[in-house]
Formats: structure tokens, sequence, C-alpha cells
């Protein structure tokens, strides 16, 4: 398992990111979906892997990389494999070629987030039945790698809001999709309190879900509430 550097989270997960299945990571903006992302992309390197990042996002900050990595980032970052797609199609190419780069040294594939260049194209019907397709296709690759390769997966996604019965919730968008695939299902939440968060564990085929744990968010990362 790869660790998430968070106690509680890693408990909750049962020790933390599985090898060989895919985790679903969704939440609002700010809410530290990517710092956890890059976080367990920095202890995958400090047990030994190497990490594939695919930042759709363009969020992945070299300065941001520093602070988690304080005290070994000479040793860190040469671990961390950077892909940087522009657009939807150069995500599919960057999934579909992940199989020319996972080596038995490869432990983590992040993807942050999946959904961003997915719905900077949604538009005509047509085309969200094919961006859709798409991106069920993009999912089911990361499955079939994560249990090929033995390896990690953590997919980000963004969210929008759901109304049913006059209630309110957020939901991953495209969210039948990347649930379908994913093993493990983690929403991160606000609290209300600055740079406070809850995680909910949503799905897990080993561990109980709808526990939860508070985290927050600090220079150094996301880290265990300890207030």
């Amino acid at each position: 398992m790869v660790s998430t550097g968070c106690g509680s989270l890693d408990r909750m997960l049962g020790g933390g990111l599985p090898f060989g299945e895919v985790c679903l990571v969704y939440g609002e903006a700010e809410v530290g979906k990517t710092c956890l992302a890059m976080q367990c992309a920095v202890n995958a390197a400090r047990m030994g892997y190497k990490a594939i990042f695919i930042d759709s996002d363009s969020t992945f900050s070299a300065r941001r990389l520093s602070q988690i990595a304080y005290g070994d980032l000479d040793e860190v970052a040469p671990q961390i494999i950077l892909v940087k797609p522009k657009i939807f199609e150069e995500q599919a190419l960057a999934i579909d070629r992940l199989d020319e780069y996972l080596t038995k040294s490869v432990g983590l594939v992040a993807v942050d987030t999946v959904t961003s260049l997915y719905r900077s194209e949604i538009g005509e019907q047509q085309a969200t039945f094919t961006l859709n397709r798409e991106l069920g296709r993009q999912m089911a690759s990361l499955a079939q790698i994560s249990k090929t390769h033995k390896v990690a997966v953590l997919v980000n996604s963004q969210v929008h809001n759901v109304f049913l019965e006059g209630v309110v919730s957020t939901e991953p968008v495209a969210t039948r999709v990347l649930k379908f695939w994913a093993d493990v299902v983690l929403s991160l939440k606000p609290t209300g309190q600055r740079n406070t968060l809850r995680a909910v564990l949503e799905k897990h085929p080993k561990r109980r879900q709808g526990v939860s744990c508070y985290l927050t968010i600090e220079e150094g990362g996301v880290c265990d509430y300890n207030r």
C-alpha cells in the first residue's frame, strides 16, 4: 500500500492506497485533492517506488512539492514522472501509453483531475455521449492497469451539485462512470472551519463505508486534525 501521509486516513483505508485497486477522491475546489495526490506521490517515492502523475488540471506545483517533500526533495523529485496533457485527447493518449512506462519500479499512478479536460469539452448531447464513453474507456484502462501491474491508482475528480427532493448534495462529475470503475471512493468535504476538511469513506472492498476522519491542510501537506 501507498501511505497517504495521514495516520487517521491510512487507518480508515486499512493502511493506505491499496496496490491493484483504483481509488477515486472527489471534492470541491480548494479542499486538498491535489495536495493529497502529490503527498501520495511523495510517499510512494519515499517507499522506493516511482510515481506517474498525470496533471490534467495544471495544478502540480514545484513549490508545493518542495514543501511536501521537505528534507528529501532531491531524492524524491526524480522519482515522480510528470505528464501534463492540455486537451482530453492528450489525457487519453497519456493513459493509453502507461503500459510503456509501468515497470516493477512504479508503485503509483495519479490523475489530477480526470474530469477537468473532459468537462471543458462537454457541449452538445452527441458530444457528451462520446466524451462519456471515452471517459469510461479511460477509467477501464486505469482499472486494468492497476490489477495487471499491481500499482495503486489515485483518480481525482471535480464535483457538481445534485438536487434531489429539495436537498442539495455534491457528486463527482460523471458520477456513474467514475464510481463504477473505482474500487475505493473517498469524498473530501469542507467543514466551514478554515483549512479543515472531513474525509468520508463511501466505498471500499474491505472496510466499512460511511466512516470518516478530520484532516487539515498545512504548509507541509494534508495532516491529521489534532486541535
